[in-house]
């Protein structure tokens, strides 16, 4: 089977491709650069162009509260999480008390640096505490892999989680209760959700993908579909997903549509063939219409599909 490093390195090659042609959210542009979703809320979202400069197009998100502050994500680079605190500290000066990784991959943990240096306490799921540990040194040592060059990683370091939990986790950040959720394996073993219950906010993680094609190749479908559902049961009025525009629950819905469709149609392709480049197109007529991100089916095929090395 081939290793975590390999089947991310799919995903990250894949989006150095990727435009982001989406709608714009309904929430208003902070004067920082980040999106105004609730008082004392704010994200990165909706961000086009997708390169290394910009994180491949991952949201991150700033949640402030009266004591202090907690991020969600903290994009691809020590660069990029400079960028994101020079923004947070046009909004406020409270201590970042709190990174949280919704998951360890690279474009949303390895700006992890940046906030361990200022105190920060980066928090994961237990089943993600060692990965940037085990994998990160080999991304940063190879950046081509991710259409990457070693000066985007200048500074970079890996700062793995040292704050984990299993199934729920709550952070008090003065007037501002923040929930962390873990309910299945997902998009990875350890993708949790980061519930604001007082004002009904979600920030999915890569759990959500909307307005292009998911990478699935480390993604177990069943508990994928039980983790949108979770969601879908949820008190829940605006979404942040992993990469797209602010969403909701209909966006939920289209992407629990498009992993069955996937995982069905994957499955049968791959029955009767091995021929990569026909099962993407056979594949890309099947699935719900996705404006962006169709280089990641094939990433899909292979390392989870196909299974080869």
């Amino acid at each position: 089977m081939p290793s975590v490093k390999r089947r991310v390195a799919v995903l990250l090659t894949a989006l150095v491709f990727m435009s982001a042609c989406l709608l714009l959210p309904s929430p208003v542009a902070a004067q920082s650069g980040l999106t105004k979703i609730a008082d004392g809320v704010y994200a990165y979202a909706d961000v086009r162009n997708m390169s290394p400069a910009n994180s491949f197009g991952a949201n991150a998100g700033v949640i402030i509260g009266k004591h202090g502050i907690a991020v969600v994500d903290t994009l691809v680079s020590a660069r990029e999480a400079d960028r994101l605190i020079r923004d947070i500290r046009a909004l406020s000066a409270l201590p970042v008390k709190y990174a949280v990784n919704t998951h360890w991959h690279l474009d949303h943990a390895f700006g992890n640096c940046r906030f361990a240096a200022m105190g920060a306490a980066i928090i994961a799921h237990d089943s993600e505490k060692d990965k940037l540990a085990l994998h990160g040194p080999a991304t940063l040592k190879n950046p081509q892999m991710y259409g990457m060059t070693a000066q985007d990683f200048a500074d970079t370091t890996i700062a793995a989680p040292k704050l984990t939990f299993t199934d729920r986790m709550t952070i008090d950040l003065g007037g501002q209760r923040v929930e962390l959720i873990h309910v299945a394996p997902s998009h990875s073993d350890g993708s949790l959700l980061v519930y604001l219950p007082d004002k009904k906010i979600l920030f999915a993680g890569d759990v959500l993908f909307t307005g292009y094609h998911a990478f699935a190749g480390d993604g177990d479908i069943d508990g994928w579909l039980k983790t949108l559902d979770y969601i879908l049961d949820m008190d829940v009025a605006l979404i942040i997903p992993g990469h797209g525009p602010v969403s909701s629950k209909n966006d939920v819905i289209a992407m629990k549509e498009y992993l069955i469709t996937l995982d069905a149609k994957a499955k049968e392709l791959c029955a009767r063939s091995d021929d990569v480049a026909y099962i993407t197109a056979e594949l890309l007529k099947a699935l719900p219409p996705r404006a962006e991100g169709a280089h990641l089916i094939q990433g899909n095929i292979v390392y989870k599909y196909l299974k080869k090395n």
